[in-house]
């Protein structure tokens, strides 16, 4: 497996690998992962666990990702790795001509236009019906437990939720955002650091959704508030659009890097730009990774592969290229080619035809989840459902309203995603999840810490902990505080344009959790987020 000096630590940490044999459960909020921990000693596995751990979340981390919104997983179990997408369709009512007479001459980000269907609730019942050991029911308890007694907000959650509420007081307008107010900021502030926050809302919908197993979130009662909510206020979401909704089970896509397979989920996430800025650099070998040609190399691979992404992304189905074509080795090698000395603006290529939370789960019996959901932006779209405290996702933003673009908005289309679950295998055993949450920021973290374990030995703690870059546009490069200078400087020479980051806000937050040869799990999580990893 992946070899690393058990303690090697480079970077500054808050804590060391956490090690385990019977389970592991590893999120960015305590409670959650304590929450995914308590299913694994009611007999749950990985699968349960990971479930519990995502609706706990929606619970007492809503800055990222909440009731409604969307989610994606990698499911190690049986001997093979499953994928699932529950990512939701703009509404059957959503085109391009309706927002373009509402006066937007791009998708807007709150309101009614941007939201799409939401997929997490039924990723939820989707895995724990196909491969969970506990009803469903009792894998939501704790965060219905959270949600009706209450919670002391963490110190990050309570940070960024302090910035949302200012932010939304400026741009939120209107009687349709009254309830976002309501619920998240009562009292017209949002909960502190420390404070107990409960939302009698939530629990009241999870408790609908465990005892219906989903069926009152797309068919039944919750369905007829969301259809209801949309009609009061303009929206496009109706009841058919729900019902007709179900997550789908793919095969994930994966390259070959350095004796590992890398994996990700296919289109319409945004993992295949990962994985191209992976294959082209499979055959470089870095001599440190504290090296300005290191960060070079991988700074402009990555611009790459997001160029490919940004042109041919879209629902799997409406891609005008083969995902396989853009992961060939001819075409990584045709793209390496592109990549000098000196930094360069990136362009799409023409292959041959011929707010978001990661979490990673893990138990004794081999089973292991790499799993993802979000609300996007946030809190999402700014609007809530009167008396369920479903926040609706704003996904729909990602549309293009240009109909050439292949992320064009179309009825009843899913848009480019970007939230992303990574797994990592070797001669076809697992290795296990890891992730890196954070809008476009995601594949360039699974790249990096991806390469932190890969090329540069970092065991999964130290691989988070390690100072990131983010390539933000054009020849712009951001480097997070722990950068040495020599590095920006020589990143400078190269005609990179560097900034340095205020703070770690937008490198992401993650969570890593690998098997070592004797079967002993070995957790890493994110110092950048209040994250834990619970063990048994």
């Amino acid at each position: 497996m992946i070899s690393f000096d058990a303690l090697h630590y480079p970077y500054p940490s808050r804590r060391n690998a956490v090690y385990a044999g019977r389970g592991m459960v590893a999120t960015s909020q305590p409670l959650a992962a304590e929450a995914g921990l308590e299913a694994l000693r009611r007999g749950g596995n990985a699968i349960d666990a990971a479930v519990a751990a995502a609706a706990c979340l929606t619970v007492v981390e809503p800055t990222s990702n909440g009731i409604g919104g969307d989610a994606f997983a990698l499911v190690w179990t049986g001997g093979k790795l499953h994928g699932l997408n529950a990512s939701g369709p703009a509404p059957k009512l959503l085109t391009i001509d309706a927002v373009r007479a509402a006066g937007h001459e791009t998708m807007p980000a709150h309101g009614w236009l941007p939201v799409t269907v939401p997929g997490a609730p039924a990723a939820w019942a989707e895995l724990s019906r196909r491969f969970g050991r506990l009803p469903l029911a009792e894998s939501l308890a704790p965060a219905i437990r959270y949600a009706e007694e209450g919670f002391p907000v963490s110190p990050t959650v309570g940070y960024y939720w302090t910035l949302a509420a200012k932010r939304y007081r400026d741009i939120l307008k209107g009687p349709e955002f009254e309830t976002w107010f309501d619920v998240f900021a009562p009292g017209g502030r949002a909960p502190s650091v420390g404070e107990l926050w409960r939302s009698p809302d939530h629990a009241a919908t999870l408790k609908l959704i465990a005892a219906s197993g989903t069926a009152s979130f797309y068919r039944g009662e919750l369905a007829e508030r969301i259809d209801s909510f949309s009609r009061e206020h303009g929206g496009f979401i109706r009841g058919d659009d729900l019902a007709a909704y179900a997550p789908e089970w793919v095969e994930p896509i994966g390259v070959r890097y350095k004796g590992y397979d890398v994996w990700e989920i296919p289109p319409n996430g945004q993992g295949l730009i990962a994985l191209m800025a992976l294959n082209m650099l499979s055959g470089d070998t870095f001599a440190s990774r504290e090296d300005a040609a290191s960060y070079h190399l991988q700074i402009e691979a990555m611009k790459l592969a997001f160029a490919d992404g940004k042109r041919y992304i879209t629902q799997r189905e409406k891609m005008t290229v083969d995902p396989a074509l853009l992961l060939s080795a001819r075409y990584a090698a045709e793209r390496r080619t592109l990549i000098g000395h000196e930094a360069r603006q990136p362009e799409a290529g023409r292959p041959d035809a011929g707010g978001t939370v990661y979490l990673a789960a893990a138990d004794g019996d081999g089973n292991m989840v790499s799993f993802i959901q979000s609300n996007y932006m946030g809190f999402g779209s700014g609007l809530v459902v009167p008396g369920t405290g479903i926040a609706l996702q704003n996904r729909g933003h990602n549309f293009s309203l240009d109909e050439s673009d292949a992320n064009g908005l179309e009825p009843g289309k899913k848009t480019y995603h970007t939230i992303i679950p990574g797994f990592l295998t070797k001669d076809g055993a697992p290795v296990g999840p890891f992730g890196v949450m954070g809008g476009f920021m995601q594949p360039q973290g699974h790249l990096q810490v991806v390469m932190n374990m890969i090329d540069f030995g970092l065991n999964p703690q130290a691989a988070l902990d390690a100072p990131r870059w983010q390539w933000t546009e054009g020849m712009t490069v951001e480097l997070e505080h722990g950068v040495e200078e020599s590095i920006a400087l020589a990143l400078s020479r190269r005609g990179h344009n560097v900034r340095r980051a205020l703070g770690s806000g937008s490198f992401g937050r993650g969570q890593i959790i690998v098997r070592d040869p004797g079967g002993v799990l070995i957790g890493g999580v994110d110092p950048r987020a209040d994250s834990a990893a619970a063990v048994l």
